[in-house]
């Protein structure tokens, strides 16, 4: 008889394991796709670069503006992983320099040569800034995770660095969209 606390004591026991078990693994899921996301963010961010580099090498555009579109997604293509938001942004404002215009954007949007060039560059900048809200929104559901006191108590998140968010310019050029 003495015994029968032990059931109650063993069963709460079970029951704060599964639970913490459960914590723990819904953290490494949010993590795994934090690295999705940024690996889903890199490659639109690459898809982006490459359209403007043949926006700027497809003749449509005057050479100054090209040679600006050229280095900037040159910069952005190989910037270090310290230095990627600043050259990424640095593209996003030498794409709304360059297309700043909304009557020759309009007029290269017609060309049969330059049009789907600017529809697929459209596109990959709404892709662009859709992949790093993605990816800030599962950033930021993984730092509210690990702050519950559980997590950081019980040291829940292992080893993994605390996940960072983006923070880049990824305005898409008014004209663009208008057109």
């Amino acid at each position: 008889m003495e015994w029968l606390w032990l059931v109650p004591a063993l069963v709460v026991l079970l029951a704060l394991g599964l639970w913490l078990s459960w914590t723990a693994n819904r953290l490494d899921r949010i993590h795994h796709r934090i690295d999705v996301a940024r690996a889903s963010l890199d490659t639109q961010l690459l898809h982006r670069s490459g359209t403007a580099l043949e926006l700027a090498t497809s003749g449509a555009l005057d050479p100054a503006r090209s040679l600006l579109l050229v280095d900037t997604a040159h910069q952005a293509r190989a910037a270090s992983p310290e230095d990627f938001e600043s050259a990424e942004s640095d593209l996003s404002e030498a794409l709304r320099a360059v297309l700043a215009d909304a009557a020759e954007v309009t007029g290269l949007v017609t060309s049969p040569d330059v049009g789907p060039l600017l529809e697929e560059l459209a596109d990959d900048c709404r892709k662009v800034e859709l992949a790093r809200r993605f990816h800030n929104d599962v950033v930021a559901s993984a730092r509210a995770l690990r702050s519950r006191r559980r997590v950081r108590w019980l040291g829940l998140a292992g080893r993994a660095p605390a996940p960072e968010a983006v923070d880049l310019d990824d305005d898409p050029p008014p004209a663009l969209v208008a057109a």
